[in-house]
């Protein structure tokens, strides 16, 4: 067991990427405007561009969607991002092309050092290669890969790397084949 004491937390080596002025300007914009179910669909990939983001042709970013630091975003072609997603991207997230992040989805690339008495991070980044499909409410953690045409299932969570073609699974839930899994 380790003593915690997290009044001592320093955050060391972490880097949020620009400077508290961009961020502040980000997060107003993020809340005000861009997670709104008023804001054009056609907007979101621009205003993410504005910011550093890359973003590829056709993608598709519903209401709701959150991202932490659009400057450590990329983003292919042909993307679909659901209602509600969270890119907690502390580290880059790279989405490659044909990707699909459904709804409610949790991309997280931040934890803390669970033994380090100051919890210090411990963040890593994410990546999603081509075809690939995090359904429904499922999360990705730091570190992974979802390799090409694989699957993290409605619900699941993706804490090691999941194969190219892989279906990583909720509990007992089966997949059925074209369905949900």
């Amino acid at each position: 067991m380790t003593d915690r004491s997290l009044r001592d937390f320093t955050g060391k080596g972490y880097d949020k990427g620009r400077p508290l002025p961009v961020q502040a300007l980000w997060f107003a914009v993020l809340h005000l405007a861009f997670r709104a179910w008023w804001f054009p669909a056609r907007l979101r990939p621009p205003l993410l561009r504005a910011f550093g983001a890359r973003i590829g042709s056709r993608v598709i970013i519903r209401r709701g969607v959150r991202v932490q630091w659009p400057w450590k975003l990329a983003v292919g072609d042909d993307v679909w991002i659901g209602e509600d997603a969270w890119f907690m991207n502390l580290e880059p997230v790279t989405l490659e092309n044909d990707v699909c992040v459904s709804q409610g989805a949790v991309l997280c690339t931040g934890s803390h050092q669970r033994l380090s008495p100051t919890f210090e991070f411990d963040n890593a980044p994410i990546h999603l290669c081509s075809g690939s499909w995090v359904a429904v409410r499922a999360v990705v953690l730091r570190g992974v890969t979802v390799g090409k045409g694989a699957v993290v299932g409605a619900n699941a969570v993706a804490h090691r790397d999941v194969a190219a073609g892989d279906v990583l699974s909720a509990g007992a839930a089966r997949s059925r084949a074209g369905g949900t899994p």
